[in-house]
């Protein structure tokens, strides 16, 4: 295997792992033995597990941009990009459910740290806010309600993904999103009929 080939793994295995376990409690050990590699050949990759953290951090980021990316393609409308979002917690809702969001989790998890990488995992947040900030504006909200309507549907989002993750229940998921959804279809009607 390459060494490009082995490094992805191991930030792949990484991002799984901080993701599951958190960023705290995960050791090299663990992502070695994920990977199945020598610890020696680990270090040749990464020297710290910072260096790793910032890896999973820059892969997060690439993530989100081309899911973003692919959510406005495949969106004609910006209603529907935003049903894109509010969907991904039905999508995700098995893994939510055990694990909370994968942003929310680590970027508390590293403000409880102070930890320095923290800024930097909130950029993700940064790019989703941003990203529905344009939508929400492309439906007609002034600058100020967009940036406003976007801090609203994320936090709901964040608040419906942490309360599922404490009590494990399916339908309230289902129930929120679609709550969501009747907000933005209320949202969409009276701003294309004024």
């Amino acid at each position: 295997m390459s060494a490009k080939a082995t490094r992805e793994q191991i930030v792949e295995a990484a991002d799984q792992l901080f993701y599951r376990q958190g960023y705290e409690h995960t050791s090299f050990a663990d992502i070695a033995e994920a990977v199945q590699i020598s610890r020696g050949n680990f270090y040749y990759h990464f020297k710290t597990k910072d260096d790793i953290l910032d890896a999973v951090i820059a892969l997060r980021l690439a993530n989100t941009r081309a899911m973003l990316d692919r959510w406005e393609a495949e969106g004609a409308h910006p209603a529907d990009r935003i049903r894109s979002f509010i969907h991904i917690l039905m999508a995700n809702r098995a893994k939510i459910m055990l694990h909370g969001c994968p942003v929310g989790t680590l970027c508390a998890e590293l403000a409880k740290l102070d930890h320095v990488a923290q800024p930097k995992a909130t950029e993700i947040f940064t790019l989703f806010r941003d990203w529905l900030r344009r939508q929400f504006a492309l439906l007609g909200a002034a600058e100020t309600e967009a940036d406003a309507l976007a801090m609203h549907i994320l936090a709901r989002s964040q608040g419906v993904a942490t309360l599922a993750n404490a009590f494990h229940d399916e339908e309230f998921v289902r129930k929120e999103v679609d709550q969501m959804r009747d907000w933005l279809d209320a949202y969409t009607r009276k701003h294309s009929t004024s």
